[in-house]
């Protein structure tokens, strides 16, 4: 599968390493010009690839390249960590308030995810609405053998009863007490310098659609949030 991204440079390596051990403004702004070359650049020219091939399957998912890829700029404020910098780069694809793709690139991993994490209450309510009403069919995308091999199982944290409103003996009370819905791989970082990527990550953005068609059936006209989530990630 060809898309004519090659893969990472490796300068984007060096420069994740250089940032982990010198994560300061004032080792970052002479270096600036480094990120936006080998990190920012290649991450735009992946994320336009893959909007190719999402508006064949997912296109309420294509999401601006420039609004897609996060700043590597961390929000300190309630954080122990004061650091100022992401040592990863990353992408979100979302329809709504509802589910989406993500992906990241570090020097420990890429990460290939999908679905709804910390969902707004209504948003919560639909969708457990939506699982309960229609559990089997969720049920049977999560089943599938091809899918798991690709993305593994059902992740997200949960509630230890059932939620207000929702049968406590429902068959699928173990899907309707998630607080998110996720499935989440971690791949070899080694293929972020190589043409391997792109396909990997299609691969299992094409795996994950079924199960965030699901998700977001109940959410149809829904207003998209403010900004993007990549919290979870």
């Amino acid at each position: 599968m060809s898309s004519g991204f090659a893969g990472f440079p490796p300068e984007m390596v060096q420069f994740f390493r250089g940032l982990k051990r010198n994560n300061r403004r004032d080792w970052f702004q002479p270096r600036k010009h480094l990120y936006e070359q080998h990190v920012k650049e290649p991450m735009l020219e992946l994320v336009t690839a893959l909007n190719g091939e999402l508006r064949k399957f997912a296109p309420q998912c294509v999401t601006e390249p420039k609004k897609a890829v996060f700043r590597i700029y961390r929000d300190t404020r309630f954080s122990a960590d004061k650091t100022p910098y992401k040592t990863h780069v990353a992408a979100s694809f979302f329809r709504s308030e509802g589910g989406g793709f993500y992906f990241s690139v570090s020097l420990d991993q890429v990460e290939v995810a999908g679905g709804i994490y910390r969902p707004s209450p209504e948003t919560m309510y639909l969708v457990r609405t939506h699982i309960a009403e229609n559990y089997k069919e969720l049920r049977q995308i999560l089943a599938n053998k091809k899918s798991r091999k690709l993305v593994g199982d059902l992740q997200g944290d949960e509630l230890t009863r059932a939620p207000k409103g929702f049968d406590p003996q429902h068959p699928a009370l173990d899907l309707i007490k998630k607080k998110d819905w996720i499935l989440d791989v971690s791949l070899d970082p080694s293929l972020a310098t190589t043409p391997k990527l792109y396909g990997e990550i299609l691969d299992r953005f094409r795996a994950t659609a079924p199960f965030i068609e699901y998700l977001n059936r109940p959410l149809a006209g829904r207003k998209p949030p403010r900004e993007p989530i990549e919290a979870y990630f």
